[in-house]
């Protein structure tokens, strides 16, 4: 899919299932020139790191999230069932905190004939500081409110990943299996939807 199929997607699913007070707001801010969450990359040289990569992670992990609920054993063992719009709410949000994060920059580079040339790359440039799932979470509930299930979702969806105590992840996965559902969602995402491209 190229950006604007992915950007059509994105909005049609957001407005079919996001209706809470507020939401409208939001989506406009991102389809405003003051966001580039459309065509912004979703890292600078690992997943997603080419132009409206953020949003097709986006998509990736909300088709992840709703494939995992849709499991059998995660909705008859182990109970797991939220409405589509919280679903869609976290998988579509879980990194708002990369909206104007990365600015495109050039560097020098030899070609393979050794000749130095001018190549442009992702350069990452934090101007809100605030750590990355709460981040997304204070950006999200700037506009609307949510539910403390789906903020702990989109807080911990790097899981282990990140750099916060151990114990204090672990209790949030236990504490709030949105929060769990929406790491693996995502690893699947970037280890087998994208690193897959």
């Amino acid at each position: 899919m190229n950006t604007a199929e992915l950007k059509e997607r994105f909005i049609s699913i957001y407005n079919e299932n996001i209706k809470r007070p507020g939401s409208d707001k939001l989506l406009e801010y991102l389809q405003s020139d003051r966001s580039d969450f459309f065509t912004a990359p979703a890292s600078t040289r690992f997943h997603g790191a080419y132009e409206g990569g953020l949003c097709e992670h986006s998509m990736n992990v909300y088709d992840c999230l709703c494939s995992y609920l849709e499991r059998e054993r995660v909705k008859n063992e182990y109970g797991l069932d939220y409405s589509e719009e919280t679903i869609a709410i976290v998988a579509l949000l879980h990194d708002i905190c990369k909206v104007n994060l990365y600015k495109t920059s050039k560097r020098n580079k030899k070609d393979e004939n050794g000749k130095w040339i001018e190549v442009p790359y992702y350069e990452y440039n934090d101007t809100l500081p605030y750590g990355h799932g709460e981040k997304s979470v204070y950006i999200v509930s700037g506009f609307m409110k949510l539910t403390r299930e789906e903020a702990m979702a989109i807080r911990w969806h790097m899981g282990f990943s990140g750099e916060e105590n151990v114990n204090t992840i672990g209790k949030a996965l236990e504490m709030y299996p949105l929060a769990l559902a929406a790491h693996i969602a995502d690893m699947e995402a970037t280890f087998y939807v994208e690193g897959k491209q």
